[in-house]
């Protein structure tokens, strides 16, 4: 008799029924603006490459480098012997980038938060999330075994509320931008909060990196708030960067405290040395080349006018991700679909990845793309929506 464990057809099927089904698709090829998808050429505004550093020469170049320094892997974890100088170099170069006394790579974002939540806060302590905050955070405070609470996205209020009843020591968590709405977090009222409070202030701005502030700092750069105001900071390479990886930075206590505890830390195999040396590359070029940022600005006010042109149901965020509510996902899949065949490729984001209700065409943009694309994709747009 077969075992019945191992039968998933239910489940698959009705996911398939609830269009809530995902596939993959075989891109061949760098990240680009035009991305050869199987057999068809689309125009890709579902990327988080924002920069467009991914295949930049220099990050490339940087990275073949790096291979011939060091080869393929880093062979061990960075408690072993897998921590080689690139690393330490980045970790120097982000920590000075952040304005932070140290900085710590992670070999993913969803290792970095899952990590650091749950060496920060524990069994007898509470932590505090955004309905709306990532799924890696989400899982780090569940994993973290302390009073795992959410508030309502960007409610500050209700957020004050449940810090009067907090058990133990306090961790407040958010996204500083939000990735499947593209809105900012209110990060000065959670700094005063955390205050206030007495409590732990972390905030991951794997989407503001590089796309906001003056000098590409991110979201706490945008707001003007300082290294104090918010202690401990996350970000993700794989985005504005152009590589892959992820980092915490903070005080020189906090991260000697994370390499002790943070288990993912600790029980994984670092990132290649050559990606770090790409990353090398690409922080150089997020903080040199700032009409990458000039140029995301200015395409995302153009879309955002032409959109309101067309009636078109946009979400409110001033960032690169730029959201259409559709609520339905059967309705959300067909228009990717649709754009699709007239060569443009959204992504169609579904629950669980956003509420029940709120699925949507995340539409996001790189500093590659031109005007004349914009208004392509809004005719497009404008096309399959109405």
């Amino acid at each position: 008799m077969p075992n019945r464990f191992y039968d998933f057809s239910a489940s698959l099927q009705q996911l398939e029924q609830q269009n809530l089904y995902r596939r993959r698709r075989v891109v061949d090829g760098p990240q680009a603006v035009a991305l050869q998808l199987e057999d068809r050429r689309l125009l890709n505004f579902c990327s988080n490459d924002y920069l467009g550093l991914a295949n930049h020469p220099d990050v490339v170049g940087a990275f073949k480098a790096g291979a011939d320094r060091y080869g393929c892997g880093s062979g061990a974890a960075h408690l072993i012997c897998g921590h080689s100088s690139a690393h330490h170099a980045l970790e120097e170069e982000l920590a000075a980038f952040t304005g932070r006394e140290r900085a710590l790579l992670f070999s993913t974002g969803y290792m970095a938060n899952l990590g650091a939540i749950s060496a920060l806060v524990g069994r007898g302590d509470s932590v505090f999330e955004d309905r709306l905050n990532h799924a890696s955070l989400l899982d780090g405070g569940l994993l973290a075994g302390a009073r795992f609470q959410r508030y309502r996205h960007a409610d500050t209020d209700e957020l004050r509320a449940k810090l009067d009843r907090a058990q133990g020591r306090a961790l407040i968590v958010s996204d500083g931008v939000f990735s499947m709405d593209g809105d900012l977090a209110p990060l000065p009222d959670l700094a005063r909060l955390a205050e206030a409070y007495q409590a732990g202030l972390l905030v991951d701005d794997a989407h503001g990196f590089g796309v906001l502030g003056r000098n590409g700092g991110g979201v706490v750069e945008h707001f003007g708030l300082s290294a104090e105001q918010v202690p401990i900071l996350v970000g993700t390479l794989g985005k504005a960067f152009g590589t892959f990886g992820a980092f915490v930075a903070g005080s020189a206590e906090l991260i000697e405290y994370l390499i002790q505890k943070a288990r993912t830390y600790v029980y994984t195999t670092a990132l290649p040395p050559a990606v770090a040396e790409a990353t090398r590359a690409g922080l150089r070029l997020l903080q040199t080349e700032s009409w990458r940022r000039e140029q995301l600005q200015a395409l995302i006010g153009h879309f955002r006018r032409g959109a309101e042109q067309q009636g078109l149901r946009l979400m409110d965020s001033a960032t690169a991700i730029q959201p259409l509510l559709v609520g339905d996902s059967g309705r959300a899949l067909a228009a990717s679909r649709e754009l699709a065949e007239l060569g443009f490729w959204v992504g169609a984001i579904r629950p669980p990845t956003v509420p029940a209700g709120s699925a949507r065409l995340r539409v996001t943009f790189t500093a590659h793309h031109s005007l004349q694309q914009v208004d392509a994709l809004l005719t497009a747009l404008g096309q399959v929506l109405r």
